[in-house]
């Protein structure tokens, strides 16, 4: 077996909140503590951990969830109040250590490699980071130490909950080579399915493999990428200054079939969000992927590559109706019960050009004109007219986009 690289010193901290929107739900409301909690009714936006061990899981159907767990008590959600807690954790992360890169509203990677003198060691760094976050925000994190941000990531998900997890420099092969091959970044049921098919069912057994060997198992890109995971190759560092490559958002439908104009209006709810994102954060977008879930629970991802990028809405909308359009009688014959938009291949909206010729009413003065409108009055002050009177769905709290 093939000895596992180590940086020499384990001093990346991979800080995740535990059940996020549950947990805040249980901060406030005294009653809820050590009960099972759904946030979301019609889909489970969030489950706290009493209500995971009866087998409640994000994006289950709520009906399934209440039928797993009968006692569970289901809250709306309070995204506001989920954004100001994501706002008090980060402004510890940023106490903690000036080297954050964060990755969702609940949880970031953390450099304090700097800090031994000051604070002392990463893991007594770490520890004091989950006493702040009790104390001050009121809520339960969970921390991985390591030497790469990989393996810091494994570590916090084998901690959970609420727990504090290193991996000693010398023990990285010990801790990561036992765990299932589901534990590798980019292994998800299909790449599992056929490392099972081939009796490997552990990160070590991956490791054993040649990258030649993976290679012709899995394709170049993935071969070489989980060999590199399985050895803990991971030369990326906390990157306070990293810009997102992609931007997106999707809505549950749940198990109710929707019409071909109720899909329009709200595939044109979710790029009118996303536009709005886009130019504030002044990125243009070059390809639009359209995600989908049908009611047979199988999946189809499919993506289109605009000639030149653009923040215009109209041409991203464009884009993601030809790609729903080129599914629709299989979305018609199977039920949808999930609809997602992503913005990739981003780039600055300084160095690129709309994609298309627009006139005066249709052009980015309009887009910006309806932001600023919108900010100012809400979301849904100036809307589509195929959207009126319809449930636009929930707006999930994110990072910042730019």
């Amino acid at each position: 077996m093939s000895a596992i690289r180590s940086r020499g010193e384990a001093s990346i901290l991979h800080a995740d909140l535990d059940s996020f929107y549950a947990s805040v739900e249980q901060r406030d409301a005294p009653r809820l503590r050590g009960r099972p909690v759904i946030v979301g009714g019609g889909v489970v936006l969030a489950a706290s951990y009493e209500a995971k061990a009866y087998g409640v899981r994000t994006a289950m159907g709520g009906r399934q969830a209440k039928a797993l767990c009968p006692r569970a008590i289901v809250v709306p959600p309070r995204f506001g109040v989920y954004t100001q807690a994501s706002k008090d954790v980060f402004a510890v992360f940023r106490d903690t250590t000036p080297v954050v890169e964060g990755l969702s509203i609940d949880e970031a990677f953390l450099d304090v490699g700097g800090l031994w003198r000051i604070a002392g060691s990463p893991v007594v760094v770490a520890q004091r980071l989950r006493e702040r976050v009790a104390e001050e925000v009121g809520l339960p994190i969970t921390v991985g130490v390591a030497c790469t941000k990989f393996l810091a990531k494994v570590a916090s998900a084998v901690a959970k909950p609420d727990g504090l997890l290193e991996v000693p420099p010398g023990g990285e092969a010990a801790f990561l080579h036992p765990l299932p091959v589901e534990r590798l970044w980019g292994v998800g049921k299909v790449t599992a399915a056929k490392l099972h098919a081939l009796g490997i069912r552990t990160v070590g057994e991956v490791a054993d493999l040649g990258e030649p060997t993976l290679v012709s198992m899995l394709g170049r890109a993935s071969g070489r990428h989980l060999h590199a995971l399985a050895h803990n190759r991971d030369p990326r560092v906390v990157d306070t200054g990293r810009r997102r490559r992609s931007i997106g958002s999707q809505r549950a439908l749940g198990r109710r079939r929707r019409s071909p104009e109720e899909m329009d209006a709200i595939l044109g709810g979710i790029v009118d969000r996303l536009g709005k994102r886009l130019r504030g954060a002044d990125r243009v977008c070059r390809t639009v992927v359209l995600r989908l879930r049908f009611g047979d629970y199988t999946r189809a991802t499919r993506s289109h590559t605009l000639a030149r990028a653009t923040d215009h809405t109209p041409t991203l909308l464009a884009a993601a109706r030809t790609l729903l359009a080129a599914d629709l009688s299989m979305v018609l014959d199977r039920g949808l019960t999930l609809l997602g938009i992503s913005l990739t291949n981003l780039d600055d909206g300084e160095a690129m050009q709309l994609t298309l010729p627009f006139d005066r009413t249709d052009g980015p003065e309009l887009d910006r004109t309806l932001d600023a409108l919108r900010t100012r009055f809400g979301s849904e002050s100036v809307t589509r007219a195929a959207r009126l009177g319809r449930d636009q769905g929930l707006e999930v709290p994110i990072l910042p986009d730019g």
